[in-house]
């Protein structure tokens, strides 16, 4: 079977980014399980390969992704023209080519030259300041490839939905209709049991305000909004509970008890996730036609340059990428052939990189 191929942007060259993928791809097994593809410069790796002491480290330097060699790691010169490097600091030329790496991406994501994309965290203000058309990375691959997206957090303990994500917190409220709640709510459903095998998935969802409301006492949305999409899911079949009081759901650890939580609001589900989960997270981007993850922190410029970036979370965005890339090519083959037989256990990655596709190497 052909390895997968994965694509991964060079992200902020004056963050960790660069330093945090060259940490992930060195080792000799990663070729084992994919052919890595570096979207960025050679020479911008060479300058963070320095800073990470890995003289041994090799790769193939390419123009185009149309001749990648399986057995190293492939670099894509999305430019030629050398830039500077400006560690710690977010300026309008890092912004500017991270956006020229990603774009490259996915016109190659586009062209089948590879099969799943791994993004290096960026700075939003850089971008901001390179004219980038989106937010962020979510916002420009739902342009780009006509669809919408459920940013899903996912480590091995726990799948984390949001109903709203990057927005300002006065704009929350607002943007909780039934139709929002009732869309993110499909799409996580759908994630849950095509790109993570849960074939009728356990949800718990949150509520809005404090104590999910309180029966009305403070506001009417969990009754009125959450919990009418949570009765009219549970009449077409599914397993959908709530809505819970955030505060008290990930304090008692009832989270544990579910397949996915869906959080009406950024700092609502990130908060409890990254202080359970920091460090080995990954950001999936759920409902596109493609795959796309990537680490669970950003640019880190305080520890640019140090050689002390931990590289777990964005090994384990890569692993998450090559094993939902097989789920869900499994899944429609199921589905277009019934009676083939599921692969045995030790045929997938699971058997290899532990549960979920997530090894344990914090």
């Amino acid at each position: 079977m052909q390895k997968v191929r994965v694509g991964i942007t060079i992200g902020d060259i004056n963050g960790i980014s660069p330093e945090v993928i060259i940490k992930s791809v060195y080792p000799q097994e990663m070729l084992d399980f994919c052919t890595p593809v570096i979207y960025g410069s050679s020479k911008v790796v060479s300058y963070h390969k320095n800073i990470v002491q890995s003289e041994d480290f090799a790769y193939q330097s390419l123009q185009t992704a149309e001749r990648l060699n399986p057995r190293k790691v492939n670099v894509i010169n999305c430019w030629e023209e050398s830039v500077n490097i400006n560690l710690g600091r977010a300026t309008e030329e890092s912004g500017r080519y991270a956006y020229i790496a990603l774009d490259r991406a996915v016109r190659d994501l586009k062209d089948g030259l590879i099969d799943v994309l791994v993004t290096g965290p960026v700075n939003k203000h850089a971008l901001r300041l390179a004219n980038f058309p989106a937010v962020g990375h979510t916002d420009y691959l739902e342009e780009q490839f006509a669809g919408k997206s459920l940013m899903v957090m996912v480590s091995d303990v726990m799948k984390l939905g949001l109903v709203t994500d990057h927005i300002p917190v006065s704009q929350i409220a607002h943007d909780i209709t039934k139709e929002t709640v009732r869309k993110k709510l499909d799409l996580f459903i759908k994630c849950l049991q095509v790109d993570f095998g849960h074939e009728q998935p356990t949800i718990a969802v949150l509520g809005l305000n404090p104590h999910a409301s309180d029966h009305g006492a403070i506001g009417t949305e969990d009754d009125e909004i959450v919990g009418a999409v949570i009765l009219e899911q549970k009449k077409t079949g599914h397993i959908v509970m709530g809505p819970y009081s955030a505060d008290g759901f990930f304090g008692s650890g009832a989270y544990r008890k579910f397949d996915g939580v869906l959080a009406m609001y950024h700092d609502q589900g990130l908060i409890p996730f990254k202080t359970i989960s920091f460090g080995y997270g990954v950001n999936f981007t759920a409902g596109l036609s493609i795959i796309r993850t990537s680490p669970d922190h950003g640019t880190a410029y305080d520890l640019a340059g140090k050689n002390e970036s931990d590289p777990t979370s964005m090994r384990h965005a890569i692993y998450a990428a090559i094993d939902t890339f097989k789920r869900r090519k499994e899944y429609i083959e199921l589905r277009e052939n019934p009676i083939k037989k599921q692969p045995k256990m030790s045929e997938s990655l699971e058997a290899i990189a532990g549960n979920d596709g997530y090894r344990d190497d914090r």
